[in-house]
């Protein structure tokens, strides 16, 4: 609170107003002169009960404030990192490649496009440090610019034709860069939720950081869905793929706007005025103090990538090669599941403020289920497979949903964003790089069968990790 200097207050409150506009300050001052003490302690007094006007505390972020800064910041995220996975199945094989053999080109696509997933753990470590060193919102800006600036730049790499084998090395840099950024943009986006949420609303709020995902598929997949609709294939392939790597550079810029208007999370701020809660390298703390819980929110983690990644690339790579969709077809297929995605979300939020260990088991164990019928769907025609893309998507929902909340809630404040950022990511490297690749060589050899014994051997996988792990719902996060 700031007071009044008595030293320069109005000295009218002292001495006559006459003798005041006289200027006779000196000579007055012996026979009129004001009880200082007296009037200190009753400005003491009253200032104790007027709020200061000049306070420069910056407000707390409100609800409103704290939802939508870890909404856009995660959709503009996911948004450029889906327009590769697009790109990864429809463009560069053709584009970045050497076409001689098609089949190898599109493994080799598949295979940048498993770059980002290497690249995140190690975005999960650098940004982590900082996120638990520094603070959650510069480390979260630091994030979407990084992520920014690698999807910009693939939008203006030449490709094989110009420059030969430098344009797939190029890509694959970007790539990398593309998955630094992500690595560390979703453990800061949750923990932004729920460091601010209040009592009971944790797994409400963690879940709105989620919705990025669907929201980001869906920008991505309507923007190559409108190119693909107003332009020839001529057009496309020379320059209609560029439009929306260079288009991010606009909702990066609105994104770093929002991100810079809120403040630290509280949890976070008052942690650090404990010298005790500093660690000075969180990964090394994650890694000697919770070995076991990395490894169960890692397991926990797989399925969500999974689930994902074989309905968004490789349904969509084996339904234009294999099964006779064009590709406009399948998007529109794809933007119509992707709405059972977002749909899901928040239902599972909802469930998960009862319980989030119990809610999580039981929607894994439907996703255990969904393995024995996901390939009769898909090779059923278009009915069967439009089917199969809202289950699976919407199961990709269900866990996805409470996902965060539950692996914040694992990990202290000193660690909290790297630890759950590291449990997270790498999870990705198994359930995401590894799933599209994998699930193409098992359709070849085996048939679709086995791409859903694959689904499910992964659900089993996390539902043992569920089961392996307490229920978090009344952690106290300021610990």
């Amino acid at each position: 609170m700031k007071l009044l200097d008595v030293a320069t207050y109005p000295r009218e409150m002292c001495f006559g107003e006459g003798t005041a506009r006289k200027g006779r300050w000196a000579q007055e001052s012996r026979k009129r002169r004001c009880d200082y003490d007296s009037l200190t302690a009753a400005l003491l007094a009253i200032s104790d009960t007027i709020p200061c006007v000049t306070s420069t505390i910056k407000p707390l972020n409100t609800p409103s404030q704290v939802l939508f800064a870890s909404l856009i910041g995660t959709t503009i995220e996911f948004f450029d990192f889906y327009i590769y996975a697009t790109a990864a199945v429809l463009v560069f094989p053709r584009l970045f490649f050497p076409s001689s053999d098609p089949a190898t080109a599109t493994l080799a696509s598949l295979a940048t496009f498993a770059i980002a997933f290497v690249a995140r753990p190690i975005g999960s470590v650098v940004f982590g440090h900082f996120g638990d060193r520094v603070g959650r919102k510069t480390t979260l800006v630091a994030a979407l610019l990084t992520m920014g600036v690698s999807t910009v730049l693939i939008g203006v790499l030449p490709t094989y034709a110009s420059i030969g084998l430098a344009a797939p090395l190029l890509l694959s840099l970007c790539r990398f860069g593309q998955g630094l950024g992500l690595g560390g943009e979703w453990g800061g986006a949750v923990l932004l939720a729920i460091e601010n949420a209040p009592p009971g609303k944790r797994a409400w709020y963690g879940m709105f950081p989620q919705l990025g995902a669907p929201l980001g598929f869906v920008f991505s997949g309507g923007v190559f869905l409108l190119l693909s609709r107003t332009l020839t294939d001529e057009q496309f392939f020379a320059w209609g793929w560029r439009v929306p790597f260079l288009a991010s550079a606009t909702l990066v810029l609105i994104g770093l706007y929002v991100r810079l208007t809120i403040t630290e999370t509280p949890i976070f701020a008052e942690a650090m005025k404990k010298d005790e809660k500093k660690i000075k390298v969180p990964v090394f703390a994650v890694f000697r103090d919770y070995p076991g819980t990395l490894l169960l929110g890692m397991m926990i983690s797989v399925i969500a990538y999974t689930l994902f990644y074989m309905h968004s690339v490789f349904s969509l790579s084996w339904g234009t090669s294999k099964l006779g969709y064009t590709r406009n077809e399948f998007l529109v297929m794809q933007l119509f599941a992707i709405l059972f995605f977002a749909a899901t979300i928040p239902i599972a939020g909802i469930l998960a403020e009862r319980g989030r260990r119990k809610a999580m088991i039981w929607m894994t164990i439907g996703a255990v289920a969904y393995g024995f019928v996901m390939p009769t769907l898909f090779a059923a025609g278009t009915a069967g497979a439009v089917t199969m893309m809202c289950l699976g998507f919407g199961l990709t929902g269900l866990v996805y949903g409470p996902l965060g909340t539950v692996l914040s809630e694992l990990f202290p404040t000193s660690v909290r964003y790297t630890g759950s950022s590291i449990s997270f990511n790498v999870a990705g490297i198994f359930g995401a790089s590894l799933a599209p690749y994998a699930a193409t060589w098992l359709a070849n050899n085996y048939g679709l069968q086995y791409v859903g014994y694959y689904i499910s051997a992964v659900a089993m996988l996390s539902l043992t990790g569920l089961l392996l792990t307490r229920e978090t719902k009344d952690t106290d996060l300021r610990q």
